[in-house]
């Protein structure tokens, strides 16, 4: 039930793909809580060992892990391109896998939640902390700020490869 719960929120949060490694449990299992059926909307990799996983070219892997030196998520900078990993409920992630990662938060908790609940606190907090939104008021009274101007940039020209 959570893969399944973790695959509808990454879709629903408009991820790019998913992923597992040695998954203890069947992808197919997981529709029965994936009501979205995120697998018909986003690719699904699946990799037997953390070093046949491939990610996409400048993806940066962030771990997700209850540890002492994990940076608390309220105070991390997500990345603009970033593929996210999640350990066992009842375990940690591998040391392998821990060594892949660039970076590793934690959620401010103080204990272990729920992973598909860590999965969707961990993507809403990517959406909110990325900038697309108003800002808060002050006081729960006060008026909402606009949201951000989107601001353009100069053109931008690129040449043919091999080009100047």
């Amino acid at each position: 039930m959570n893969l399944g719960n973790l695959m509808r929120s990454a879709h629903a949060f408009g991820a790019s793909f998913f992923f597992v490694v040695a998954p203890v449990v069947s992808t197919r299992a997981a529709r029965n809580s994936d009501t979205s059926d995120s697998s018909n909307h986003l690719p699904l990799y699946t990799y037997d060992t953390v070093e046949e996983m491939v990610l996409p070219r400048g993806c940066v892997l962030v771990g997700v892990e209850f540890t002492e030196d994990a940076v608390e998520l309220p105070s991390f900078h997500h990345p603009s391109a970033a593929a996210y990993v999640l350990g066992p409920e009842r375990g940690a992630l591998s040391p392998a896998m821990t060594a892949r990662c660039q970076h590793t938060v934690k959620i401010p908790t103080r204990f272990c939640i729920n992973v598909g609940v860590a999965g969707a606190i961990l993507m809403y907090d990517r959406l909110i902390s990325r900038g697309r939104f108003a800002g808060r008021p002050l006081n729960p009274r006060g008026p909402a700020e606009p949201p951000p101007r989107h601001v353009r940039g100069r053109q931008l020209i690129r040449g043919r490869r091999g080009e100047a």
